[in-house]
């Protein structure tokens, strides 16, 4: 059943589990034992936002990136970032036809529903800032002319630490356009055993096949949005981006783009655990990957090994949980 418009038509709570269930077990099929991981990719794509994968070398960053990709039938391009590359490269140019006389737009890997940005901080400063109005305006310009984005639209990118040689730190307005950040992290020692014995012989990925396709997916997105949030609990999110501006501890706290990425992730964890309404708990699951990476602390945070997501695990330690109807 479609919309008078075309588009999908809501997707029941029900049926949104089974999807994002699908998907889940196809990604574990190519990452195993980081169930975590993978979930945060999920409501990542669900509130539609785009995933930044931290971590050193070797550790699957980019697998995750292409199993997610695979999961669903639609336009993947990927982008491997170098030094060299140029914006163009990821926009796209316009090309003179001797033919017609006129330039013509020849699109870029950036239009696709789902672009892998693989080592996206060994691209140069001007490189990156190509992406900012594609992540979050989802539209594309180039010499004056304005080209709209598919729907859906994900970035997942990844970066190595940056103490790793030939990498660019990526900006705070950079990072700020990226909805959650998520580390894999090493495997435990039965997971490395499985991986070994399972993934030797051949590559999982490409044995991966489609559980999803784009018409489904937008009508995922569409019933996401149908997830009821409080005003109580919108104000709870309010103060826990606020707080962060205000820790000694500090620099630059969240932005108010921030807090709009801390409700839908957690509108989209909300679904994701198969209720139609947030709880706290929902904010508090995304709270570290939405805003962790989006804090920049004084010198003498780090210089005392403070994190920043121990910065915000004691924050919502501190802060009052609100009670109450959910109205």
């Amino acid at each position: 059943m479609t919309t008078t418009d075309s588009r999908p038509a809501p997707m029941s709570l029900p049926e949104l589990a089974a999807v994002t269930a699908r998907i889940a077990d196809n990604v574990e099929r190519v990452i195993a034992g980081k169930s975590d991981a993978v979930r945060i990719a999920l409501i990542t794509l669900l509130s539609e936002g785009h995933l930044l994968v931290e971590d050193v070398p070797g550790v699957g960053k980019t697998s995750l990136a292409k199993a997610l990709a695979r999961s669903i039938d639609c336009a993947v391009n990927r982008i491997q970032f170098t030094p060299d590359l140029m914006p163009s490269d990821i926009t796209g140019v316009s090309v003179y036809n001797r033919e017609s006389s006129e330039f013509e737009f020849r699109p870029g890997p950036i239009f696709a529903n789902v672009v892998i940005g693989d080592e996206i901080n060994r691209g140069s400063p001007k490189t990156q800032s190509a992406l900012l109005e594609c992540m979050e305006e989802r539209q594309v310009t180039v010499d004056g002319m304005t080209y709209p984005l598919g729907d859906p639209f994900l970035v997942v990118a990844t970066q190595n630490p940056v103490e790793m040689e030939g990498t660019y730190p990526l900006p705070e307005a950079q990072r700020d356009r990226f909805t959650a950040r998520v580390s894999i992290g090493y495997p435990d020692l039965s997971a490395e055993l499985a991986m070994v014995d399972s993934h030797a012989a051949a590559d999982p990925l490409s044995e991966l096949s489609p559980v999803s396709d784009e018409r489904e997916m937008v009508a995922v997105l569409t019933g996401v949005r149908q997830v009821h949030f409080a005003a109580n609990l919108r104000r709870y999110a309010v103060e826990l981006s606020a707080s962060t501006r205000q820790m000694p501890e500090v620099r630059l706290g969240a932005s108010p783009r921030a807090t709009l990425h801390l409700v839908r992730a957690a509108r989209a964890a909300a679904a994701l655990a198969g209720r139609d309404y947030v709880i706290p708990d929902d904010l508090h699951t995304v709270i570290v990957p939405v805003l962790a990476h989006r804090l920049v602390l004084t010198v003498e945070s780090i210089t005392a090994r403070r994190t920043a997501a121990d910065l915000l695990r004691n924050l919502v330690a501190q802060l009052p949980v609100p009670h109450g109807p959910r109205t």
